[in-house]
C-alpha cells in the first residue's frame, strides 16, 4: 500500500459550507457543509481518482502546492 499526499483547497462559500479543489488534480471538485465534511468528500474524491488512474494504468500525478496571495488594489 503506497501512500499519496495533496494539497487542498477549501473555499468558504457565501450561503454555507466548503468548495474544495485538489491543485494537482483539476477534475476534482467537490463540497461540504462543514469543514469536516468537506474533507472527507475530498478524500473520497482523490481515493476515487486515484483507485481508477492506477486500473487504466495512468500516471499519478504529482501534488502541486496552492500559492496564496493577498493583493492590495487602491481605487
Amino acid at each position: 500500500m503506497k501512500i499519496y499526499n495533496y494539497s487542498v483547497v477549501f473555499e468558504p462559500v457565501t450561503e454555507g459550507g466548503y468548495n474544495v479543489i485538489v491543485p494537482a488534480i483539476p477534475e476534482i471538485c467537490t463540497y461540504g457543509e462543514t469543514l469536516e465534511e468537506a474533507k472527507t468528500m475530498a478524500e473520497d474524491a482523490i481515493k476515487c481518482f486515484l483507485e481508477s488512474a492506477l486500473q487504466a494504468k495512468e500516471p499519478i500525478p504529482e501534488d502541486r502546492e496552492p500559492s496564496i496571495k493577498k493583493i492590495a488594489i487602491s481605487i
